[in-house]
């Protein structure tokens, strides 16, 4: 079993940033892919970003150009940069680590961003 704990999030203006952090507690060395999604109030849970074990990346459209992924497998922690953020950014993100059978969600951060 592995938890994940969030952290990072918080109230910024328009075009500011925040790096949001995903720790895990144990190896993440082994997961396949690892990712951030976001959901809005009244919204599906969307994807945001991901990474997979080979370092390849994927954005969602509304992401790309703003936000960036990283992990350190040796600090077992995934990262999600976000730059020029928007108020339609506003949402709770979750982290996400899934393995060939295995599939974990983190709590949630809250991202708020005013205009």
């Amino acid at each position: 079993q592995v938890q994940l704990v969030e952290s990072g999030g918080g109230l910024v203006q328009a075009g500011g940033s925040l790096r949001l952090s995903c720790a895990a507690s144990g190896s993440i060395s082994s997961f396949n892919a690892m990712a951030w999604y976001r959901q809005a109030p009244g919204k599906e849970r969307d994807m945001v970003a991901t990474i997979t074990s080979l370092g390849t990346t994927m954005y969602a459209s509304s992401a790309k150009g703003r936000f960036t992924i990283s992990r350190d497998n040796a600090k077992n922690t995934v990262y999600l940069q976000m730059n020029s953020l928007k108020p339609e950014d506003t949402a709770v993100y979750y982290c996400r680590v899934v393995g060939s059978r295995s599939d974990y969600w983190g709590q949630g951060t809250q991202v708020t961003v005013s205009s």
